[in-house]
C-alpha cells in the first residue's frame, strides 16, 4: 500500500522535521525540514529510520534502545521517545513524537514520526552544557524532556556537583518561558533575615537601611523561572511564606499590605534528604509536596562512569585553556576507577590539577595519580573529626586522655578553619559535613575556651 499524496504533500509544508515510514520501518517521504536538518547531502527515502538515526542494522528495540512504533504497537497510540539521533553535526539528543496512521481495516499501515532536537543535551564530547549517553543520564534527560513544556514544579535531587544549575536551565531554555529570565536564589547564602526582603522585595522604610523601595527575585523572574537552589537549607519561617506563593500565586514585599501576582515557574533543587528533614521537623511536609510535583533524581558520577570519558574530554578542553591536550587511555582508566563524592565537580577540579603537573600534550595516568594524592583530603586531625554521631558526641569512642587530645585538636582545626573562612555560617556547616545547630554549639564552646 502506498500513502495518498494528500498526506505526502501535507508532511511537505510541516515547520517541523517529519518522516512518514512503513511497518517495515521503511522511509517513505521526508519533509523539506527534516531533509534540510538531518539529511541535507543524501537522500533518506527507502532506507530504514533506524539505519538513518542511529546508523544501526537492526531495529532500536534490538539494539538496546526504546522503539517508538513496537511502542506504537503495543498501546495502539502516538508515543514519545528520547534518542540520540546521528546527525551531520554529530550525535544530538532529538525528542520523537510517533502517531500510527490507520487504513481501512484498523490496522497500523503507517507511521509518522515528528522530531524536535533537544538542543540543551548533547552526546559528544566537544559540547557545552549537559554531557552524557549512559541509561542513568538518558533516563534524567527524557524527564527533563518531558516536563520543561509544561507549567508543573520540578524538584531536583541529586548529590553537590551533580549538575543540577545545569539542569535547571536545560529545563528552562527547553520552556515556553526560554525567552524570559531564569533567575537563581542560592538559598544556603541568604541570611534568615534577609531571605523574606531578597525574594519578595520590601518598601522604602520597611527596616534600617531601606531607603529605597526595591523589587526581590520573584519580581526578576516575572514571565520566567525561578531556581531555588539548597531549598533544604530555607528557614522554617520562610518556608511557610513560599508555600503561599506556591498555593496562591501571590506574595507581599516586605512593608506592604499590597497583594502582587507572581508570573513564575518554581524549579527547586538539593542534595539533602527532604524526606527525612519532614520526618524531623525541619521541612514543611505542605511545602514538600508543593516543590516535587514532578521530582528528578540526578545520577552521581559513579552510576554513569561510561560517561567519565565524554564529560573527562570535554572539560579537559575548558581547563587546559589555549594548550592542546590529550587523554591517554590508562588515564581514562583510572580516571573512571574514582568514586567521585564530589561528582562532575570533582572530577573538573582533578582534571584541572593534573593538567597543570603535565608538560608535555598528552595527560598521562601518572599526572592523573599525583593529582589524586596531593588532592586527598586528611582524615585526623581535620574537618572530619568534627563530625557527630547520631547522640550529638564524636562518633569514634576512645579512652578519655586520648579523646581529651582529640578534643583539643579539634578546637584548634576549628580555630583555623574560622579565621580562614569568608563565607556564611551554612557554608561553614556544609564544609565540615555537620548542621549549623551543631556549628554553633562548637563555636561557643571555642568561645569558652577562648575566654
Amino acid at each position: 500500500m502506498k500513502p495518498l499524496p494528500e498526506l505526502m504533500s501535507f508532511l511537505e509544508g510541516l515547520p517541523e522535521p517529519h518522516i512518514l515510514f512503513d511497518t517495515q520501518y521503511r522511509i517513505l517521504a521526508a519533509n523539506a525540514a527534516y531533509r534540510r536538518q538531518f539529511s541535507p547531502e543524501r537522500s533518506v527515502v527507502g532506507r530504514t529510520c533506524y539505519e538513518v538515526s542511529h546508523h544501526f542494522s537492526v531495529p532500536c528495540d534490538k539494539a538496546g534502545e526504546s522503539c517508538p512504533l513496537v511502542k506504537a504497537r503495543e498501546s495502539g497510540q502516538r508515543e514519545r521517545v528520547l534518542h540520540l539521533h546521528h546527525t551531520p553535526k554529530g550525535e544530538e539528543y532529538v525528542n520523537i513524537e510517533l502517531a500510527p496512521l490507520l487504513d481501512g481495516t484498523g490496522e497500523q499501515a503507517f507511521f509518522v514520526e515528528r522530531m524536535e532536537p533537544l538542543r540543551v543535551a548533547q552526546g559528544q564530547a566537544g559540547a557545552h552544557g549537559l554531557i552524557g549517553r549512559s541509561a542513568p543520564f538518558q533516563h534524567m534527560l527524557t524527564l527533563v524532556a518531558r516536563v520543561a513544556p509544561a507549567m508543573a514544579t520540578v524538584l531536583l535531587l541529586g548529590e553537590s556537583g551533580t549538575g543540577k544549575e545545569l539542569v535547571a536551565r536545560a529545563i528552562h531554555e527547553a520552556s515556553t518561558r526560554a525567552s524570559r529570565a531564569l533567575v537563581p536564589v542560592d538559598c544556603s547564602s541568604l541570611p534568615e533575615n534577609l531571605f523574606e526582603s531578597e525574594l519578595f522585595g520590601h518598601e522604602r522604610g520597611a527596616f534600617t537601611g531601606a531607603n529605597t523601595a526595591r523589587g526581590g527575585l520573584v519580581e526578576a523572574a516575572s514571565g520566567g523561572t525561578l531556581f531555588l537552589d539548597e531549598v533544604g537549607d530555607i528557614p522554617l519561617t520562610m518556608q511557610v511564606k513560599l508555600l503561599r506563593l506556591l498555593e496562591t500565586g501571590t506574595y507581599r514585599r516586605v512593608g506592604s499590605t499590597e497583594q502582587r501576582h507572581a508570573d513564575i515557574r518554581v524549579v527547586s533543587a538539593t542534595h539533602r534528604n527532604l524526606d527525612h528533614m519532614v520526618a524531623q521537623g525541619l521541612f514543611r511536609e505542605d511545602l514538600y509536596y508543593r516543590l516535587s510535583t514532578f521530582p528528578i533524581h540526578l545520577p552521581a558520577l559513579r552510576e554513569r562512569r561510561d560517561d567519565v570519558p565524554l564529560l573527562a574530554t570535554a572539560l579537559l578542553q575548558r581547563v587546559a585553556g589555549q594548550r592542546k591536550l590529550n587523554l591517554s587511555q590508562s588515564a581514562l582508566t583510572t580516571l573512571q576507577a574514582q568514586h567521585y563524592p564530589g561528582n562532575v565537580r570533582e572530577l573538573r577540579n582533578l582534571l584541572e590539577r593534573s593538567a597543570l603537573l603535565c608538560d608535555g600534550d598528552t595527560l598521562e595516568a601518572s599526572h592523573v595519580e599525583q593529582a589524586l594524592r596531593s588532592g586527598r583530603r586528611p582524615t585526623t586531625p581535620g574537618p572530619a573529626s568534627l563530625r557527630q554521631g547520631p547522640d550529638g558526641l564524636s562518633s569514634t569512642r576512645l579512652p578519655t586522655a586520648t579523646a581529651g587530645v582529640l578534643k583539643s585538636v579539634e578546637r584548634a582545626t576549628l580555630q583555623d578553619i574560622v579565621k580562614t573562612h569568608s563565607g556564611s555560617r551554612a557554608e561553614l556547616a556544609a564544609q565540615l559535613g555537620i548542621s549549623e545547630r551543631s556549628l554553633y554549639r562548637k563555636l561557643k564552646t571555642l568561645q569558652r575556651h577562648e575566654t
